[in-house]
C-alpha cells in the first residue's frame, strides 16, 4: 500500500467519523515529508518518516527537551512509530525566509525573538543526554565536501599533496571547535526552520539535535544558506546575542573577539559540510534547488577564511580547484 493511503488511513482513526483533507506541505533534506490536515476547521500536521530510513524517537525526544525550556515546538497529540507517522499541532504556514523576503524591516524584531529562544535552549539541563557532535562526527561532515562537492560536483581528484593539506585544514578546525563549550545545538537553526507564532518563533526540524559548539547554532541563524545580511549586522547581531548569553550564564568568551574568532571557525566548518550535503541532496537524490544556494555558501566560506591567517591554505585550495575547473559556475562567486 502506497505511504499516503496509510497516511489516510492513520488519520481516519485519530479522527473518527469526521471529514478531512489532506494537503502535502514540505519534504525535507531527508525521507521526511510533512502533510497538512484539515478537519472541522482546524489544521495539523502529519510528520511522515518512514521506518525504514527514518526513527520518529530524536524527534520526541528532543521535542520534550525543548518544551521543557520554553521552546515553542510542537505538541505531538498521536504517535505510530511502527509506521513512522506523527500527529503534530500546527505551527502555521508562514517560516522566517517567507516573512523576511516579504519584509526585510521585521528582521531585527524577528532575529532577537531568534536569539532569546536560542539562550534558552542552550540553558537546558537536559542538554547532556543528546548524542554528542564529537569528532567523529564532525569529521565525517568535513569529508562530505571532497566526497560530494570536489569529487562529484567539481569532477576532480584530489593529488596526494592536496590530501595532504585538507586533512591538516580539517584537523585545525577540529581543533578550534572541540575546544568551544558544548550546550544543546539544534543543528539546523535557520530561516526555514523558524515559523512566524506567537510566542515567536516556532521551531521545527530539531530531530538531529546534539551536545555541541555553543557557536552552531548562532552560526546557522545569522550565516544562513537561505538568505544574506551584510556582515555589519551579523556583527551587531552576534555582538547582542554574547551580552545576552553572557548575562544569562552560559559559557561563551570572556572577551568578544575570542567568541568572534569561535563563531567564525564553526562557520568555516558548516559551511564546508553545507557544500558537500548541497551537492549529494543533487547528485544523489535529484534535489536540484539546492545548487542554487551554493554560491552564498562559498561566498561565507571564503570571506572567512581570508581573514584568518591559519586558514589561508584553504583558500589557496579553492582557487586551484576553480581554476582546474573554471567553467564551474555553481558553488563559486567571482
Amino acid at each position: 500500500m502506497e505511504r499516503i493511503q496509510l497516511l489516510k488511513d492513520w488519520v481516519k482513526g485519530q479522527f473518527p467519523d469526521k471529514l478531512f483533507t489532506v494537503k502535502a506541505v514540505s519534504a525535507d533534506a531527508s525521507f521526511r515529508q510533512y502533510f497538512r490536515i484539515f478537519v472541522d476547521g482546524q489544521t495539523f500536521i502529519v510528520m511522515d518518516a518512514p521506518p525504514q530510513q527514518e526513527d520518529c524517537t530524536p524527534f520526541l525526544q528532543v521535542a520534550g527537551i525543548l518544551a521543557m525550556t520554553g521552546a515553542h515546538v510542537p505538541k505531538v497529540l498521536a504517535k505510530n512509530l511502527h509506521q513512522g507517522f506523527l500527529l503534530l499541532s500546527d505551527l502555521g504556514n508562514t517560516t522566517y525566509l517567507q516573512a523576511l523576503t516579504a519584509q526585510m524591516d521585521k528582521a531585527d524584531h524577528l532575529y532577537k525573538d531568534a536569539v532569546d529562544v536560542l539562550i534558552k535552549m542552550q540553558s537546558s539541563p537536559h542538554a547532556d543526554s543528546l548524542p554528542k557532535y564529537d569528532e567523529a562526527l564532525l569529521l565525517r561532515e568535513l569529508n562530505l565536501f571532497p566526497d560530494w562537492y570536489i569529487t562529484r560536483h567539481l569532477k576532480i581528484d584530489l593529488t596526494a599533496k592536496q590530501t595532504g593539506e585538507l586533512s591538516a585544514i580539517f584537523e585545525r578546525i577540529l581543533k578550534n571547535i572541540l575546544a568551544q563549550p558544548a550546550v544543546f545545538v539544534h543543528r539546523d537553526y535557520h530561516s526555514r526552520n523558524l515559523m512566524v507564532t506567537a510566542p515567536n518563533p516556532g521551531i521545527i526540524d530539531f530531530q538531529d539535535a546534539v551536545l555541541g559548539p555553543i557557536t552552531y547554532d548562532l552560526v546557522s541563524l545569522f550565516k544562513d544558506a537561505y538568505i544574506t545580511w551584510d556582515e555589519e549586522r551579523i556583527l551587531d547581531w552576534t555582538v547582542r546575542y554574547w551580552e545576552k548569553a553572557r548575562h544569562a550564564g552560559l559559557p561563551v568568551a570572556a572577551d568578544f573577539a575570542d567568541f568572534y574568532r569561535d563563531f567564525e571557525w564553526m562557520g568555516v566548518q558548516r559551511h564546508i559540510k553545507v557544500l558537500g550535503i548541497f551537492a549529494r541532496l543533487y547528485y544523489r537524490d535529484g534535489k536540484e534547488a539546492y545548487l542554487k544556494d551554493m554560491p552564498l555558501v562559498m561566498n561565507y566560506l571564503r570571506k572567512a577564511c581570508e581573514r584568518y591567517r591559519e586558514l589561508h591554505p584553504l583558500l589557496n585550495l579553492l582557487d586551484e580547484l576553480h581554476a582546474i575547473k573554471p567553467d564551474q559556475k555553481i558553488g563559486y562567486t567571482f
